[in-house]
Order: structure tokens, then sequence, then C-alpha cells
């Protein structure tokens, strides 16, 4: 279904993904972990067409993603959305207009300018918004939501595009344990219930193993592990990380614990 080879993106003489190849054959949830400066951020920008590859090829369906230009580019951005650490929402506009911002690339440049909204649209989006359990919020400005609550929105909004793929750029990484958890089961919920791919750059080791089906670890631009969340042992964490990491960034000591007898540490 999607099929990345060879993937290179390069800033001068530096390479922030190296080389990258994997394939996900059916729906899935994909978790991408490594340290700050491993190249996941970049990789899920690429596949979105936010950032141009320097080498190599991304495909879904047979479609060659990486030569598209124009609409067929964002027609492609439609069905690959994005959700990202920092929300990207309009602050002081409401909830469900900021859902309805899904729907841009469809709209014309006039009722995108006078915020004209077919009514089937705007009850789309109050039902996605039930559906995430802040539906009473839509009259609400963003800015007056809390962390967790806007990123319930800025999903409502990728679900509003009708997306195949659903990326996920550290979606919890500002967020607060318990925001985390109902975000992550949201995202786990929606790939179950939609059969919907998600792929998503995740801070805790102990997050990966918890939500993903897959599990992918990238180190200075390469991938370095691709297994199950059973096979994210200690020793794959220390490649991943670093050998002398002390997994600030990866877990905490309760992870690591876990990791070694097989349980599963509560952390986020």
């Amino acid at each position: 279904m999607l099929r990345i080879e060879q993937l290179t993106k390069r800033f001068g003489a530096n390479a922030a993904v190296d080389n990258v190849s994997f394939s996900i054959g059916k729906s899935a949830m994909i978790g991408v972990i490594g340290a700050s400066g491993a190249g996941k951020s970049t990789l899920l920008r690429m596949i979105n067409r936010l950032a141009d590859a320097s080498e190599g090829t991304i495909a879904f369906q047979g479609r060659d993603v990486t030569r598209l230009t124009g609409s067929a580019r964002r027609k492609w951005q439609s069905e690959c959305a994005m959700i990202f650490q920092q929300f990207n929402l309009v602050p002081r506009m409401d909830v469900v207009s900021n859902v309805l911002h899904g729907t841009l690339n469809r709209r014309s440049t006039i009722a995108t300018l006078f915020n004209l909204y077919p009514t089937e649209d705007i009850h789309k989006a109050i039902e996605i918004l039930d559906r995430l359990g802040i539906a009473d919020h839509a009259p609400k400005r963003a800015e007056a939501l809390s962390g967790g609550q806007q990123q319930r929105v800025a999903i409502a909004r990728a679900l509003m595009q009708d997306p195949q793929i659903i990326l996920a750029d550290e979606p919890i990484a500002s967020l607060d344990p318990m925001n985390a958890q109902i975000v992550m089961d949201a995202l786990r919920r929606i790939h179950e219930e939609d059969s919907r791919m998600v792929i998503a750059n995740l801070h805790t080791l102990d997050t990966a193993r918890r939500y993903c089906d897959r599990v992918i670890g990238m180190r200075m631009g390469r991938v370095v592990f691709d297994g199950t969340p059973d096979q994210l042992t200690t020793g794959v964490a220390r490649d991943i990380y670093g050998a002398g990491a002390e997994f600030s960034e990866a877990a905490t000591s309760t992870d690591i614990n876990a990791l070694a007898d097989g349980r599963h540490a509560v952390t986020a």
C-alpha cells in the first residue's frame, strides 16, 4: 500500500533522512521512534509532501507521490492528513470552524474567504467532535481549550479530510500524561474503527509498545530497527538511542525494567 524506497533528504552536506526504505502492506498503526534529530519529522513531512525528497521514492497504491505537483499534490495532502505537535489551529476561531478547515482543499476561493460551509459539512464536523468527546466545545474559541482538547480538535480536522493515512508528528509531546493517553486512545480507535493507516512519531518506548502494531526506530537519519513492539528490547533501544543514552527521551527507568522483563509500564 505504502512503499518508501531509498528516501533521502539533504540539507547542504547533512542528510536528515538517509537512504530509508520500508513498506506498509496493509492498514496498521506504526510508531516511529528515535532521539531528537533522528529524522522522524522530516520523514513524515516528505511523506505528506510538505518537504521534497532529495532522492528516492514514495509510492502509495502504485502512485508515485514524490512526482506529484500542483492540484495532484494538494489532493495527496488531503488523502494523507498531518497532525502536528503544536496543533496548528487558529486560536481565535471557534472549534467547529477549525475542524471545517479540513475541507479547504476541496472548496472554492470565495467560499473560503467568506467562511461558507455546506450544512452537511457542519453536521459532519460536529459528529466527529462528538466521536472524540468534545462536541460541547464546538462554539468555543480554540484558544479556550486545554492542550489535550486542542489536539483532539486537530485530529477532528484531519478526519474532515477523510484521509487514507494520518501522519502524527509528536502528537503527545506537549501533553500531560492523562491527555496523552486520551489522544493516543483516540488515534488507536480511529485506526481500528476506520481501518485508516496511522503513522506517529512518538516520544517514549512504552507508548510505541502499548499502541502500535509495528515500530520503526531511526538513528542519525537511518532506520536501525523495524519490527513488532515485542521485539523492542532494551538492547534494541540502546541501538536506537545510543549505547551511552540514559533514555531521558526514550523511556523512564520503569520503561527499561518493563522492557527487560516483558511487562508494560504505564508512562507518558
